[in-house]
């Protein structure tokens, strides 16, 4: 699928309030449109506008934008995490020619701004050389520190860890077997690394077995937090998150069609009932396995880069 080169106004996006999971104070997507594909993608049909595959674009002037935008931001004193990416993936399928990614990466570590990366790709193994440098010499702000170990914090997105089944639902992504080995290698280079373990899949990922073998899986490779939400789905047409998914659970998994269409025909969410009991299965898994569900140094008296 052929990316297009495209020029913007800006680039980088100051949050109106820090998300407690992501810690995003501004937000930086190198491009639009995402390779992953997936088909539950939350900006599909959502109020973030149309997203998919198929209208692939570098943002072409990113990096002299950026260069712009943080060194205002720095001469002010506003440091604070860079999330990339909130709408698509970083390291998706056209970063390994064009290495847009790695460019702003520069730019941030040269204007000393901490960043999360959140990905469903091994490809950000290639700049763990710079990610290094950015843990050491960021500045955080003011009111996060001493609560947060790092300035380059690294979050895995899974919705499941079975290969087959991810490809399912994320047929663009690199398989799990291969994030979790990324993970690893993160972890065993010093870095403070997690897992965003969402969205669940009703009936699919979700499951007790599933569920435990996820958690336990993490936990032996030594994440050191997980985000664990369920699934959101968006939109009637065809395109869109709640469409897309409901035509893959049909082709997939046909015996759960009739409980998907009775969970989603009239809301966005998952029932509360079912909420609530998935909540305190995380709970407990959370504490079972010792995995925070939140970034917070207060858990853990070692060093990061």
């Amino acid at each position: 699928m052929p990316c297009t080169p495209v020029t913007v106004r800006t680039i980088l996006n100051k949050t109106k309030r820090r998300d407690p999971w992501f810690l995003d104070d501004y937000t930086l997507n190198p491009y639009s449109g995402c390779s992953t594909g997936c088909v539950f993608c939350y900006v599909h049909g959502s109020r973030y506008g149309t997203h998919t595959e198929k209208k692939l674009s570098y943002k072409t002037n990113a990096p002299e934008l950026l260069d712009k935008q943080l060194s205002l931001r720095a001469k002010r004193g506003q440091y604070g995490f860079i999330v990339l990416a909130s709408s698509t993936d970083p390291y998706g399928h056209a970063e390994k020619e064009l290495g847009l990614t790695r460019r702003l990466l520069e730019i941030i570590l040269h204007h000393r701004f901490p960043v999360h990366i959140i990905t469903r790709s091994d490809l950000i193994l290639r700049d763990t050389d710079i990610l290094m440098h950015i843990g050491k010499t960021a500045i955080l702000p003011e009111d996060l520190l001493g609560k947060v170990p790092s300035g380059a914090l690294i979050t895995f997105s899974f919705s499941s860890i079975d290969d087959r089944t991810a490809h399912i639902f994320e047929p663009g992504a690199t398989p799990p077997s291969r994030r979790l080995q990324g993970l690893k290698q993160i972890l065993d280079e010093g870095f403070y690394a997690g897992v965003s373990l969402m969205p669940l899949l009703p009936w699919i990922s979700d499951t007790a077995d599933q569920l435990e073998l996820s958690f336990s899986t993490f936990a032996q490779i030594g994440a050191r937090y997980i985000f664990p939400a369920s699934l959101t789905l968006y939109g009637d047409q065809p395109s869109d998150s709640k469409i897309r998914t409901l035509r893959t659970i049909q082709q997939h998994y046909p015996h759960l069609i009739d409980k998907y269409r009775g969970y989603f025909d009239r809301s966005a969410t998952m029932p509360d009932y079912y909420l609530t009991a998935l909540e305190e299965k995380l709970n407990r898994l959370c504490e079972k396995y010792r995995l925070p569900n939140r970034i917070n140094i207060e858990q853990n008296n070692n060093r990061y880069i």
